[in-house]
């Protein structure tokens, strides 16, 4: 258990970093209603009923947490096949496996996901999305990296 407690520790910070930020978005930022940092992002506080860019809305809560916990059982299975030396992947796994139970948390609490974060241009705007999201998306990135690193040290012919 010793070689993961880090990633433990990293997913438990990442579900406390997420639920606290979406607690002071809730008490603090009103209901989309945009607020400019800089030209390019924004605050907006906006609710999603389904999974990434509100698909599968129509699951309801019950089916959406049924798939979210299917999917971290599925990330937890993949990260205990993944050997200790894959740093990367771990870390990745851990930061999936956070962000997907942060967001649960508010599946289950709320009936809906909080999501804060609006990048955009004067004519564009990309979903709105949280920190739990950053987190899935970061780490499936170091999972892809750590498989395309060790793909590359296995495709090299030995001299």
């Amino acid at each position: 258990m010793k070689s993961w407690s880090p990633y433990v520790l990293l997913t438990v910070l990442a579900i406390a970093l997420d639920q606290w930020i979406k607690y002071m978005v809730e008490t603090g930022l009103a209901f989309q209603e945009k607020v400019d940092l800089v030209p390019f992002l924004a605050l907006f506080r906006t609710y999603n009923t389904g999974i990434a860019f509100s698909m599968f809305s129509s699951f309801g809560d019950t089916g959406l947490i049924v798939v979210s916990l299917a999917v971290v059982a599925f990330v937890l299975y993949l990260a205990t096949r993944t050997p200790s030396g894959h740093v990367l992947a771990r870390t990745g796994f851990a930061l999936i496996v956070g962000g997907a139970l942060g967001n649960l948390i508010d599946r289950a609490t709320y009936g809906h996901v909080i999501d804060y974060i609006l990048f955009h241009t004067p004519v564009w705007s990309f979903a709105v999305f949280n920190l739990a999201d950053a987190f899935i998306s970061v780490g499936a990135v170091l999972v892809v990296v750590d498989e395309l690193i060790g793909w590359r040290h296995e495709a090299k012919p030995e001299a």
